[in-house]
């Protein structure tokens, strides 16, 4: 029967049929012959038994709590009620979680993602700035136990990066990073700059889902651009020696991937495709969304008015995301990857319907 929690209503007997059903195809003999496929209805599978288990985890937990409060009253045992008290609030900080979880219900949510980095006009400054949100972004999904994989990477001229693009494989991946697609500020006194004087920098990131092989995403090969080219960076001789790196521009749309992870050309061609598709297949969503224009018109420039959040170093300490709200002083911490209560706050507006973005900070 139904199940009230967290805000929504789960249908807890269709929840123990599928379960069920996910539980009896993974002990059939011939269940890993495909290991993809295995591997996609496994996370299926330990996703649900996970919410199942975290609903009747509360539920126990709810009544414990209170049974507890009931007694500690009886008895006027302050310190019995002081431990109530905590431990409601420990129940009530898990159902918050929970119901977060449950509005990561998208229909490519439960992905893994590809994140892009790409550094805005400045030069040297901005480049720096992309490196610091590459690393913010990979210190986040390591904290979750999410695995990462630098697929590409072109180095700055002199410090940063100019774009690269990671793999971040992990439960939810992409739903967790869906809403950090924008535009980043930042601000503080310069490392390059001799005279010690404030900058502003941008940086973009962009985020798309990888996708399964049996979503169906048609591409005219004649419409891709193949280039090839030397990696960057670190890869040994035999990487600096061969054009193992591959590029791919999908024409009509202006779509660009690259892919410089393997020495195997061939690897990292069919590594671009598959992100190609990723790509092609995100912006489908987004226009279900109705969102496409929106996004599009925040790639038009990675500069003033396109912001998503800005990061203030100097001359006070401040993060800020300018579509929710929500700011902090913890500038160190947000950019070692403390980024959850900026993310819930997103991704409860946009499923909520959001609302006009909030002023912008100097």
């Amino acid at each position: 029967m139904p199940s009230r929690c967290c805000g929504g209503v789960f249908d807890w007997d269709q929840a123990q049929i599928r379960l069920d059903e996910l539980n009896a195809l993974s002990e059939q003999a011939d269940f890993w012959n495909d290991p993809e496929k295995a591997q996609a209805l496994m996370r299926e599978r330990n996703r649900l038994d996970s919410a199942m288990g975290a609903i009747l985890s509360l539920e126990r937990d709810l009544k414990d709590s209170v049974e507890l409060a009931e007694m500690a009253e009886a008895e006027g045992d302050e310190s019995l009620v002081d431990e109530a008290q905590a431990t409601l609030k420990a129940v009530q900080a898990r159902a918050a979680k929970a119901e977060l979880e449950a509005l990561l219900s998208g229909e490519a949510d439960g992905n893994d993602a590809f994140l892009e980095i790409n550094s805005g006009a400045g030069g040297t400054e901005s480049q720096d700035w992309a490196s610091m949100l590459l690393r913010m972004y990979a210190r986040w999904a390591s904290a979750r136990g999410f695995k990462v994989e630098e697929l590409e990477r072109q180095d700055g001229d002199t410090a940063g990066i100019k774009s690269a693009t990671l793999l971040i494989q992990g439960d939810n991946a992409y739903g967790w990073l869906k809403t950090e697609a924008g535009v980043h500020r930042l601000v503080r006194i310069s490392p390059f700059d001799s005279n010690a004087r404030r900058h502003t920098s941008f940086a973009s990131a962009w985020v798309y889902p990888k996708i399964d092989d049996n979503i169906e995403i048609e591409i005219n090969e004649k419409d891709v651009r193949t280039d090839t080219y030397r990696a960057s960076g670190a890869g040994g001789q035999h990487v600096n020696k061969t054009d193992s790196a591959v590029r791919l521009t999908h024409m009509p749309t202006g779509i660009v991937v690259a892919c410089q992870l393997e020495r195997s050309q061939h690897k990292n061609r069919a590594t671009a495709w598959n992100m190609l598709r990723a790509r092609l297949y995100e912006a489908e969503l987004q226009k279900r969304e109705a969102e496409t224009q929106k996004l599009e018109d925040a790639k038009t420039e990675i500069g003033w008015g396109r912001q998503i959040r800005s990061y203030v170093l100097q001359p006070y300490q401040m993060v800020k995301d300018l579509r929710t709200g929500v700011e902090t002083s913890d500038t160190a911490g947000v950019l070692d990857g403390d980024l959850d209560d900026f993310m819930a706050a997103s991704l409860a507006a946009r499923v909520q319907g959001g609302g006009e973005p909030v002023q912008d900070i100097e």
